[in-house]
């Protein structure tokens, strides 16, 4: 598992390990990225994508993951972080 530095990155980690015990997972700060863009505050950390993978999310489709994630998130999507992207995956697919 990987995760960029920062308080809020490390927040996500946190939350989605605890959430889905991922047997995969890649926080990336992409906020450098959109300098200059909508919704960069200046944080450092505004922008991410999530990679995670984990059987949890099994049998579910593509949207139900990203809610799945989105929920165990709690305010961080859309309040605390302004964009997110998320790839989730049950194992072997």
């Amino acid at each position: 598992m990987e995760a960029m530095n920062g308080p809020i990155a490390h927040e996500i980690t946190t939350l989605l390990t605890a959430a889905f015990a991922p047997t995969h997972l890649d926080v990336i700060n992409d906020s450098a990225h959109h300098h200059g863009h909508a919704g960069h505050d200046g944080s450092g950390e505004s922008h991410f994508t999530v990679v995670i993978e984990s059987a949890a999310f099994a049998g579910l489709s593509r949207l139900q993951r990203q809610r799945a994630v989105i929920a165990a998130l709690g305010d961080i999507a859309g309040q605390r972080v302004h964009a997110l992207a998320i790839r989730a995956r049950a194992p072997d697919e």
